[in-house]
Protein backbone atom coordinates (compact mmCIF):
# COMPACT_ATOMS: atom_id res chain seq x y z
CA UNK A 1 0.00 0.00 0.00
CA UNK A 2 1.34 3.24 -0.68
CA UNK A 3 -0.48 7.19 0.01
CA UNK A 4 -0.94 9.71 -2.31
CA UNK A 5 2.48 11.04 -0.73
CA UNK A 6 4.43 7.97 -2.17
CA UNK A 7 3.37 8.96 -5.71
CA UNK A 8 6.15 9.48 -8.20
CA UNK A 9 6.24 9.15 -11.90
CA UNK A 10 6.28 5.86 -13.88
CA UNK A 11 4.85 3.73 -10.27
CA UNK A 12 2.73 1.46 -11.28
CA UNK A 13 -0.52 1.11 -9.19
CA UNK A 14 -3.73 -1.17 -9.18
CA UNK A 15 -6.65 0.96 -9.40
CA UNK A 16 -10.38 0.18 -11.20
CA UNK A 17 -9.55 -3.65 -11.35
CA UNK A 18 -6.46 -3.08 -13.56
CA UNK A 19 -3.23 -1.42 -13.27
CA UNK A 20 -2.12 1.83 -14.51
CA UNK A 21 1.35 3.67 -14.61
CA UNK A 22 1.29 7.08 -12.99
CA UNK A 23 2.60 9.46 -15.76
CA UNK A 24 2.22 13.02 -13.82
CA UNK A 25 0.89 14.14 -11.14
CA UNK A 26 0.48 17.16 -8.98
CA UNK A 27 -0.49 17.82 -5.16
CA UNK A 28 -3.01 20.72 -4.93
CA UNK A 29 -3.68 22.55 -1.69
CA UNK A 30 -6.52 25.13 -2.90
CA UNK A 31 -7.67 27.74 -0.26
CA UNK A 32 -10.89 26.48 0.56
CA UNK A 33 -11.14 22.53 1.36
CA UNK A 34 -9.16 19.52 1.20
CA UNK A 35 -5.86 18.96 -0.29
CA UNK A 36 -5.71 16.74 -3.37
CA UNK A 37 -3.79 15.21 -6.03
CA UNK A 38 -4.47 15.77 -9.61
CA UNK A 39 -2.89 12.51 -11.72
CA UNK A 40 -2.48 11.19 -15.55
CA UNK A 41 -2.73 7.55 -15.52
CA UNK A 42 -1.46 5.26 -18.09
CA UNK A 43 -3.69 1.72 -18.64
CA UNK A 44 -0.88 -0.37 -18.97
CA UNK A 45 -3.31 -2.91 -21.21
CA UNK A 46 -5.00 -0.22 -23.36
CA UNK A 47 -2.80 2.44 -23.67
CA UNK A 48 -5.89 4.74 -22.69
CA UNK A 49 -4.45 7.54 -20.64
CA UNK A 50 -7.24 9.25 -17.66
CA UNK A 51 -7.00 11.99 -15.99
CA UNK A 52 -7.89 11.19 -11.91
CA UNK A 53 -8.01 13.07 -8.81
CA UNK A 54 -7.18 11.48 -5.23
CA UNK A 55 -7.91 13.35 -1.99
CA UNK A 56 -4.62 13.46 -0.32
CA UNK A 57 -3.88 10.66 2.10
CA UNK A 58 -5.76 8.43 0.06
CA UNK A 59 -4.22 4.56 -0.18
CA UNK A 60 -3.54 2.65 -3.07
CA UNK A 61 -2.22 -0.80 -3.48
CA UNK A 62 1.02 -0.57 -5.91
CA UNK A 63 2.23 -3.15 -8.46
CA UNK A 64 5.45 -4.60 -8.00
CA UNK A 65 7.00 -4.48 -11.91
CA UNK A 66 10.66 -5.51 -12.50
CA UNK A 67 12.77 -4.10 -15.38
CA UNK A 68 14.46 -6.53 -16.99
CA UNK A 69 17.23 -6.07 -20.13
CA UNK A 70 16.34 -7.83 -23.21
CA UNK A 71 17.84 -7.89 -26.86
CA UNK A 72 15.55 -7.46 -30.32
CA UNK A 73 15.75 -10.51 -32.63
CA UNK A 74 13.24 -10.50 -35.16
CA UNK A 75 9.83 -9.63 -35.92
CA UNK A 76 7.46 -12.48 -37.09
CA UNK A 77 3.81 -13.12 -38.09
CA UNK A 78 3.39 -13.65 -33.78
CA UNK A 79 4.76 -10.37 -33.02
CA UNK A 80 8.59 -9.00 -31.97
CA UNK A 81 10.80 -12.27 -30.44
CA UNK A 82 13.45 -11.00 -27.79
CA UNK A 83 16.07 -12.61 -25.88
CA UNK A 84 16.92 -12.52 -21.82
CA UNK A 85 20.66 -11.40 -22.05
CA UNK A 86 20.78 -13.01 -19.02
CA UNK A 87 19.50 -16.65 -19.46
CA UNK A 88 19.04 -16.32 -23.24
CA UNK A 89 15.11 -17.23 -22.57
CA UNK A 90 13.20 -15.82 -26.20
CA UNK A 91 10.13 -13.93 -24.99
CA UNK A 92 7.19 -12.70 -27.73
CA UNK A 93 6.03 -9.33 -27.52
CA UNK A 94 2.59 -8.28 -29.68
CA UNK A 95 3.74 -4.52 -31.69
CA UNK A 96 0.47 -2.98 -29.09
CA UNK A 97 3.14 -3.44 -25.89
CA UNK A 98 5.87 -1.95 -27.41
CA UNK A 99 6.71 2.02 -26.93
CA UNK A 100 8.41 2.77 -30.54
CA UNK A 101 8.51 -0.18 -32.72
CA UNK A 102 9.38 1.50 -35.70
CA UNK A 103 12.33 2.48 -34.35
CA UNK A 104 13.68 -1.11 -33.29
CA UNK A 105 16.88 -3.03 -35.31
CA UNK A 106 17.93 -6.38 -34.98
CA UNK A 107 20.54 -6.56 -31.84
CA UNK A 108 18.52 -3.38 -30.01
CA UNK A 109 18.58 -3.22 -26.31
CA UNK A 110 15.64 -2.75 -25.40
CA UNK A 111 13.86 -2.86 -21.08
CA UNK A 112 10.82 -5.51 -20.71
CA UNK A 113 9.12 -4.43 -17.81
CA UNK A 114 7.18 -7.46 -15.90
CA UNK A 115 4.35 -7.54 -13.40
CA UNK A 116 6.49 -9.58 -11.37
CA UNK A 117 3.60 -11.30 -8.99
CA UNK A 118 2.18 -12.88 -12.16
CA UNK A 119 5.17 -12.47 -14.63
CA UNK A 120 3.16 -10.72 -17.18
CA UNK A 121 4.82 -8.87 -19.52
CA UNK A 122 3.49 -4.85 -19.35
CA UNK A 123 5.46 -3.17 -21.72
CA UNK A 124 8.62 -2.57 -23.88
CA UNK A 125 10.95 0.46 -23.63
CA UNK A 126 13.45 1.70 -25.99
CA UNK A 127 15.97 3.74 -25.14
CA UNK A 128 15.71 7.06 -25.09
CA UNK A 129 17.81 7.71 -27.98
CA UNK A 130 18.44 5.85 -31.33
CA UNK A 131 21.17 5.29 -34.17
CA UNK A 132 19.59 5.00 -37.10
CA UNK A 133 20.85 5.44 -40.78
CA UNK A 134 19.18 7.32 -43.47
CA UNK A 135 18.11 5.13 -46.39
CA UNK A 136 16.40 7.75 -48.53
CA UNK A 137 15.77 11.48 -47.91
CA UNK A 138 15.48 13.96 -51.27
CA UNK A 139 19.41 16.34 -51.91
CA UNK A 140 19.96 19.52 -49.78
CA UNK A 141 20.39 22.53 -51.36
CA UNK A 142 23.83 24.41 -50.66
CA UNK A 143 23.02 27.49 -48.65
CA UNK A 144 19.76 25.93 -48.03
CA UNK A 145 20.47 25.85 -44.08
CA UNK A 146 19.86 29.36 -43.20
CA UNK A 147 16.56 28.41 -41.89
CA UNK A 148 15.00 25.96 -39.23
CA UNK A 149 13.13 23.68 -42.73
CA UNK A 150 12.83 20.04 -42.53
CA UNK A 151 12.30 17.53 -45.05
CA UNK A 152 10.61 13.46 -45.04
CA UNK A 153 13.23 11.06 -44.50
CA UNK A 154 13.16 6.95 -44.66
CA UNK A 155 15.29 5.50 -41.92
CA UNK A 156 16.91 1.75 -41.78
CA UNK A 157 14.45 -0.07 -40.24
CA UNK A 158 11.63 1.50 -42.32
CA UNK A 159 9.93 4.70 -40.04
CA UNK A 160 9.70 8.02 -41.52
CA UNK A 161 10.47 11.04 -39.65
CA UNK A 162 11.46 14.88 -40.50
CA UNK A 163 15.46 15.67 -40.46
CA UNK A 164 17.15 19.15 -41.21
CA UNK A 165 18.02 19.97 -44.81
CA UNK A 166 21.57 19.18 -44.53
CA UNK A 167 21.05 16.05 -43.49
CA UNK A 168 21.66 13.34 -46.60
CA UNK A 169 20.89 9.64 -47.72
CA UNK A 170 23.59 7.53 -45.62
CA UNK A 171 23.87 10.20 -42.88
CA UNK A 172 23.65 8.31 -39.77
CA UNK A 173 21.69 10.00 -37.22
CA UNK A 174 20.26 10.15 -33.39
CA UNK A 175 16.34 9.89 -33.13
CA UNK A 176 14.64 10.60 -29.79
CA UNK A 177 12.54 7.00 -29.85
CA UNK A 178 9.84 8.55 -27.59
CA UNK A 179 8.84 11.64 -30.11
CA UNK A 180 10.88 10.65 -33.26
CA UNK A 181 12.23 13.87 -33.29
CA UNK A 182 15.84 14.23 -35.31
CA UNK A 183 18.76 14.99 -32.33
CA UNK A 184 21.75 15.34 -34.18
CA UNK A 185 24.51 13.82 -36.81
CA UNK A 186 26.32 11.06 -35.49
CA UNK A 187 30.08 10.64 -36.71
CA UNK A 188 30.68 7.12 -38.16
Amino acid sequence: MASTADFKNGMCIEYNHGLYFIIEFQHVKPGKGPAFVRTKLKNVKTGKVIDNTFTSGHKVNTARIERRNYQFLYKDDLGYNFMDNDTYEQVNIEEALIDAPQFLKDGEQVEIIFHAEEEQILGCELPNHVIMEITYTEPGLKGDTATNASKPATTETGASIQVPLFVNQGDIIKVESKTGNYVERVKK
